[in-house]
């Protein structure tokens, strides 16, 4: 924990993560909001599923936005981000029927896209702000920070939604943004200027799939949230197995997020005692555990099962972020930084619409099943490459 507290002391760290908690919050009240708007004004399900796509289909072009990091600095390109989210959710205010729902949409998708920048921008900036030695602090932390706002944030969204609408949240959300571009405004850092040669927005991607040590991580991410996507959508099932009413889900989701804060404060004591690739390891095998033991019809397994899986599943996301950041030289940072975000998240959303598939017609208990195994043999994977290659650096040939 001492080191926590000195993550916390540092001036650039603590303004960082205090900016993550405060757009963190408007962004989970708005991500929870969006969908019910839609869903009032249309009465669809299927249209206020389309919010998430939007939300997400921008990270399939991360490589490409995150080229924007690199080819300017970061600082400034963070506060523009911040004030162009903030100004580009002010059009929502007048949403209030069916036929002006494509300008939520479209919004959707922009803030999307800005927000990629965003991410790659501000964790290039975080690898030059902070110590690499408390990196693995510092992720753990914004890891607690993030999924903390999570758990407040939505149910403060939804209150503000029933009493003054969609529009109000819209409003919160933007001035969550303006004064987290305050917040980076404050940032001492010394940044040089953009090298104008490396403009190659695929250089990012050539330097991770060079480095097979953060490679391997941030593919054992991608697996373990593909899985991860899967699992999400058989809770409601689990729900209906334990003879709650849907509204339970929002219990686990509570003690999952509980988990995550949880094992973002012991993180960066963990990076320095395992090492990133067994800490990843760790974390995936605890997910795949308790995605198994979800198929028992337990109350006290179910939040047993919630809270290890939130304690389990951002290891290997903290892990490869952190040696993304510690490996790449700063020129390509933000190249590297959201081509390890595309190739982690994006299977999120392809495990979401195959569970979405198979969660009528397949036994959710078989689903379960087969997604902890998947997810143990990822673990037994990355572990087995991980002594193979401690072996062969330990006795080269």
């Amino acid at each position: 924990m001492k080191t926590t507290w000195t993550v916390l002391r540092d001036r650039n760290a603590g303004l960082c993560l205090t900016g993550v908690v405060v757009s963190g919050f408007g962004t989970s009240a708005l991500w929870l909001v969006s969908g019910v708007w839609v869903k009032d004004l249309t009465g669809s399900d299927g249209l206020a599923a389309l919010c998430m796509l939007a939300l997400w289909a921008p990270t399939v072009a991360g490589p490409v936005l995150g080229a924007l990091a690199d080819r300017t600095r970061r600082r400034p390109l963070l506060i523009g981000t911040n004030l162009l989210l903030a100004a580009l959710l002010l059009p929502l205010l007048t949403v209030d029927s069916p036929d002006h729902l494509w300008l939520l949409f479209a919004v959707l998708f922009v803030y999307g896209a800005a927000g990629a920048v965003h991410d790659a921008a501000e964790s290039a900036l975080v690898a030059s702000a902070v110590p690499k030695p408390l990196l693995g602090d510092f992720n753990g932390l914004r890891m607690t920070a993030g999924e903390g706002m999570k758990i407040l944030a939505p149910p403060a969204g939804a209150a503000l939604y029933t009493v003054y609408g969609g529009p109000s949240v819209a409003l919160l959300d933007a001035a969550t943004f303006v004064a987290a571009a305050a917040l980076y405004a404050c940032l001492r850092v010394r940044e040089g200027g953009p090298e104008r040669t490396t403009t190659d927005w695929r250089a990012g991607t050539r330097y991770l799939w060079s480095r097979p040590p953060t490679r391997l991580l941030v593919l054992a991410g991608g697996t373990t949230m593909l899985l991860a996507g899967l699992n999400g959508t058989l809770v409601h099932a689990v729900v209906e197995a334990l003879g709650h009413s849907p509204a339970y889900a929002g219990v686990l989701y509570a003690v999952q997020g509980a988990g995550s804060v949880a094992v973002g404060l012991l993180s960066g004591p963990a990076l320095r005692r395992l090492g990133p690739h067994r800490f990843a390891a760790y974390g995936i095998a605890l997910t795949g555990a308790a995605v198994t033991l979800r198929a028992v019809p337990s109350d006290p397994v179910a939040l047993a099962c919630s809270a290890a899986i939130g304690a389990g599943l951002p290891c290997v996301l903290i892990a490869a972020l952190t040696q993304v950041q510690r490996e790449t030289p700063g020129p390509l940072l933000g190249r590297a930084t959201a081509t390890a975000h595309t190739l982690m998240f994006t299977p999120n959303v392809v495990g979401l619409a195959v569970g979405a598939a198979l969660v009528e017609p397949v036994d959710h208990r078989l689903l379960l099943t087969v997604t902890g195994a998947a997810l143990l043999l990822t673990a037994f994977q990355s572990a087995a490459r991980t002594s193979s290659r401690s072996a062969s650096e330990a006795n080269p040939a």
